[in-house]
This record gives structure tokens, C-alpha cells and sequence, in this order.
């Protein structure tokens, strides 16, 4: 019997190594492909599953940060009560809620194993070798690539800026420490490398997006780092880069020009542009939330409500969506302002859990901060890369903040024993 034990634990440690590695698979396949991220999400629950304890599971599930993640997808599982619309189209509803499942149980993964920065470097040197795709498909767009966005190799325009938005936050963070530490040639590197990050964002690709996230992320380090007077820093310097990338940059000031312009064209003549649509989306959905306003109209719903709404339409009016380019909407549409507060005490309650120091902490914060202001205009949450995006980053960041605290109320516990 106690050599079966014996295996039998032996076999669990295997398993959670392997658990560790398939999760840096998931990060590093993440900006790439989603056929092999969803095949490596499977096996590393396959992995991951036998090596759980009830009681870590649990421990998760019963604070707010693991619990909430958990309520939102039980409402979306309970919407599906009162959707009057197919039984496929429930499911298919569901299925944008799976993935909040995953948060603690990376949670508790990364809470007892030491292998969650591998993941984090995973994710970068993927987003690295992203970037100099990105240059090459530029330079030499002949190049079969897996996307139809200028200067972007797979995926889309938007993905890409995202991923690369994280990076680069991230990055700067790296190089200030560095500088702190003395570590000259590391806070270079760091800083060199965040700085070709931004620049593919500002000259070759960007998403109109990151260019409020990347605002807003320079004001939160300011603060997070340096209190007040760093808020004042990061408005100054954050200025005058976006500054320097406005005037350096045709492709960036047509960019943003550009709102006005497909607002203009969406107003007067009635063209099809995605400002404009964004416009009609979001009017639509208040008015699909005001005649459902406590629960909504059930999971799944949304395109069965844009579809009435564009019954007897014409022209731009007749545009039939399965997403409302917001994600607060999309929640609020199928579940009500009772769906919508528990998405929002989510991204709340994963804030508060990284109002400490480090690296990891930082990570998070990026994490959720982008995902709140990227899903301002889009339904970042429940889209496949920007939603496995928040779902890793928070997943495994939280589990390494609470490792940290433990082993910091371990130590502090030790000190009072012995004295």
C-alpha cells in the first residue's frame, strides 16, 4: 500500500509539472493560433485536474476575486432559462462564459507552484517573435500570412495591439526596475524592447483601442509607482510621447482623424463605417437593455435582438450583429444590470487584488485595465484571444501575488514564534 502511495504521488507531481508546461504552451500558442491554444487549454486540464485538492479548490471559489468569474458564468447558465431563442443559440451564448472557469483553478495552480513567471516569459518571447513578423510581412507582404491587416502575420489588427499594448507596459515597468537595481544593460534592453513594441503600435498597426489603453496605463504606473507626483510624471511624459508619434507618424494621425471622418459619413450619407456602426450598436442595445432591464432576455440573445431591430430597415439600419462592441452590453443585454454588476464587481474585486507591489502585480493590473477600457469598445471578454488574454493574465498573476502573501504571512508568522 505504500508503495502505491508512493506512486501515486510521484505521478501527481509528474502531472503538475506537466500542468506548469502546458500552461506555458497556452501563453506562448495564444497570440498565434487559436486551434492550438483551444487543443492546449484540453490537455492542460487533463493534466491539471487529478492534481487538485478540494480544499485548494474551494479556498478559491470562496473569495471574491476565484468566486465572482464563477457567478457570472453560473447567471450565463441560468439566462439560458428565459433566452427565447433556439436551444443552439443558448449554447453557443454559453460558450462566451466557459472561459471564466479556468480563473481559479490557474488560481490555485499557480498559488502552490513557482512556475508562473515561465509563463509570463513564454508569452513574451511569442509576442516578440510576433513583432518581427509583423516587420517582415511589412516589408515583404508577398509573404503568405494568416491574417488579411496590413503588417500583421496572423489574427488581426486588433489582437495584435492588444498583445503588444501588455508587452510594452509590462516592459517599462522591467526597465524601472532595472534602473533602480543598477542593472544598466537590463533596464536598456527592457526599455529598447517596449519602445519597438509601441512603435509597431504607432506606425505599422494599431488598434484605436490601445491608443486610449496606452494613456491610461501610463497614468495608473505613475500613481501605482510613485503616488501623486508620478501621476503628474506619466501625464507629462505620456504627452509628449504620443506627441512626438503624432507627429512622426501619417499612419497614426489617420488613424484617430479617422473617427470623426466614418462619423461624418455615417451621419450624412449613410455609410456603412465602423465608428458609425459602433454608434448604432450601442443605441441599440440601451434600448434592448430598457425593455429587459432586471435580467435580461437570456443568454444567447443578442443577435436575435439585433435581428428585430433591423426588421423593416434599410441600408446601414438593416445591419444585423452578434455583438454589441461593448462589453458591459453584451453582458447587460442577456442578463440585465444584475449580469452587468457582477461583471463590474469582477474586474473591481481582480483590481483590489493587485494593489500590492512587484512584478506580478503589475502584470495584473495591466491585465485588467486593459481589459476594462479595451471592452469600453468592445466585448473584449468574450472575444477568444483578448478574453484567454484577461483570463491567463489575471489566473496566473493572482496565483503568484498569493504565494507571495503567503509565504510573507509564513515568514512574518515564523519571526513572532521566535521571538
Amino acid at each position: 500500500m505504500a508503495g502505491l502511495s508512493i506512486a501515486g504521488q510521484f505521478d501527481r507531481t509528474r502531472l503538475a509539472v506537466a500542468a506548469d508546461w502546458l500552461a506555458v504552451a497556452v501563453a506562448v500558442s495564444l497570440p498565434w493560433s487559436t486551434s492550438a491554444t483551444s487543443i492546449l487549454l484540453v490537455l492542460w486540464l487533463l493534466a491539471l485536474i487529478p492534481t487538485l485538492e478540494w480544499a485548494d479548490v474551494r479556498r478559491e471559489l470562496v473569495t471574491p476575486a476565484g468566486g465572482l468569474p464563477v457567478l457570472l458564468f453560473l447567471l450565463g447558465a441560468l439566462g439560458m432559462a428565459w433566452a427565447d431563442v433556439t436551444l443552439l443559440e443558448r449554447w453557443m451564448g454559453l460558450d462566451s462564459f466557459f472561459k471564466l472557469l479556468i480563473i481559479p483553478l490557474l488560481m490555485v495552480q499557480f498559488r502552490r507552484s513557482d512556475n508562473g513567471t515561465r509563463v509570463f516569459i513564454g508569452f513574451l518571447i511569442a509576442c516578440v517573435v510576433l513583432l518581427i513578423a509583423s516587420w517582415v510581412v511589412l516589408i515583404w507582404p508577398q509573404i503568405p500570412k494568416g491574417s488579411l491587416d496590413t503588417g500583421v502575420a496572423v489574427k488581426n489588427y486588433i489582437a495584435q495591439s492588444a498583445e503588444f499594448t501588455i508587452c510594452a507596459a509590462v516592459l517599462l515597468h522591467c526597465a524601472v526596475e532595472g534602473a533602480r537595481g543598477h542593472r544598466w544593460m537590463f533596464a536598456a534592453a527592457s526599455l529598447g524592447l517596449a519602445l519597438l513594441f509601441l512603435a509597431d503600435i504607432f506606425f505599422i498597426a494599431t488598434s484605436r483601442t490601445s491608443l486610449v489603453v496606452i494613456p491610461a496605463l501610463l497614468l495608473l504606473y505613475g500613481e501605482w509607482q510613485f503616488r501623486w507626483r508620478g501621476f503628474v510624471i506619466a501625464a507629462i511624459g505620456g504627452a509628449l510621447i504620443l506627441s512626438a508619434a503624432w507627429t512622426a507618424s501619417p499612419y497614426l494621425r489617420t488613424r484617430v482623424t479617422g473617427v470623426w471622418q466614418e462619423l461624418e459619413k455615417y451621419e450624412t450619407e449613410r455609410i456603412r463605417t465602423s465608428s458609425g456602426e459602433r454608434i448604432m450598436f450601442w443605441t441599440d442595445s440601451i434600448r434592448f437593455i430598457e425593455s429587459a432591464p432586471l435580467i435580461g432576455h437570456g443568454t444567447g440573445s443578442i443577435t436575435e435582438m439585433f435581428r428585430k431591430a433591423a426588421a423593416g430597415q434599410s441600408g446601414v439600419r438593416a445591419e444585423v450583429s452578434s455583438n454589441p462592441h461593448n462589453q458591459t452590453f453584451a453582458v447587460a443585454i442577456q442578463l440585465g444590470l444584475l449580469g452587468a454588476a457582477v461583471l463590474w464587481a469582477m474586474w473591481i474585486t481582480h483590481l483590489l487584488v493587485f494593489r500590492g507591489g512587484g512584478l506580478a502585480a503589475w502584470i495584473g493590473l495591466v491585465v485588467v485595465v486593459q481589459n476594462i477600457v479595451g471592452s469600453l469598445f468592445n466585448s473584449f471578454l468574450f472575444d477568444f484571444t483578448e478574453g484567454w488574454l484577461y483570463v491567463v493574465g489575471v489566473g496566473v498573476a493572482a496565483g503568484i501575488a498569493f504565494r507571495e502573501r503567503d509565504a510573507a504571512h509564513a515568514g512574518a508568522a515564523a519571526t513572532i514564534s521566535k521571538t
